[in-house]
């Protein structure tokens, strides 16, 4: 079983559309500094197509700082429960991430992103399965952007999410927002992580990491924004995750899913 993460999908892309935001806003002269915190509740936390919490409810929550320089900062909070269900004597419960980078607008509508995200799961963790590492994982991170499509690259900077000998992984990404009527969004992703490297246990197994723990996934997000800034969402996901690298406990993390979350930013 691949040792996983995420910033969840719903609620990380109502975050980034924020941040967004803020950044716009700084870039056209209205403040020098912005600072927004967010709140969420979500039926299920899914990154990456994958689920984070056995497909339980989560509360998520956060906190951006941006500059009119389009430099950035922030962190994120959520429950989970992969670390515990992939390692019993595991006591992690907690996901938070930290991140920074700089970001930059040109009148032509293209944007350009770059940065650093740690993912760090505090706890113990006395015993490690075979082929594995602690889950704490470091990415860094380059995307452009026009009008309503982003294209992403994240590359790790060391073993991703607890697999071993995986330094190099990484994840290619293409977004595209549609926006609606009556303060609708649609949000489509497609996606692909592939792992570099072989663990033990990809070796035992005579394989390498990727063929067990690389994957393709896809999203669909209907967001709807009320006033005085409550957001709902209803997002689908879909993967190609293999049993082999992501069956636990009888179940497919990279299975269809549907998530439900509401999402505040103060």
């Amino acid at each position: 079983m691949n040792l996983k993460h995420g910033i969840a999908a719903v609620t990380a892309g109502a975050t980034a559309a924020l941040a967004l935001t803020a950044h716009a806003d700084d870039e056209a002269g209205a403040v020098p500094h912005a600072s927004t915190a967010n709140i969420a509740v979500v039926s299920q936390y899914v990154f990456r197509g994958l689920t984070q919490s056995n497909e339980q409810p989560a509360l998520q929550g956060g906190f951006d700082y941006s500059h009119a320089s389009g430099a950035y900062a922030g962190t994120w909070l959520s429950n989970v429960n992969w670390v515990a269900d992939v390692i019993p004597e595991a006591s992690s419960s907690l996901e938070a991430d930290f991140y920074a980078g700089f970001r930059k607008s040109w009148e032509s509508g293209i944007t350009s992103d770059v940065g650093y995200l740690r993912y760090q799961y505090p706890g113990s963790y006395p015993v490690l399965p075979l082929g594995t590492v602690k889950p704490h994982s470091d990415e860094a991170y380059a995307a452009i952007g026009w009008k309503w499509m982003n294209l992403k690259y994240s590359r790790s900077l060391g073993d991703l999410f607890g697999v071993e000998d995986s330094e190099g992984s990484a994840y290619v990404d293409l977004t595209v927002t549609v926006p609606l009527p009556a303060s609708l969004s649609f949000v489509l992703h497609a996606g692909q992580q592939s792992y570099e490297g072989a663990s033990a246990a990809a070796r035992l197994a005579g394989t390498d990491n990727d063929a067990l723990f690389g994957y393709k996934d896809n999203r669909a997000t209907l967001n709807y924004a009320f006033a005085d800034g409550w957001t709902a969402s209803a997002t689908f996901t879909t993967t190609t995750a293999k049993d082999v690298g992501y069956l636990v406990r009888g179940t497919n993390l990279g299975a269809d899913q549907l998530t439900i979350a509401i999402l505040k930013t103060l």
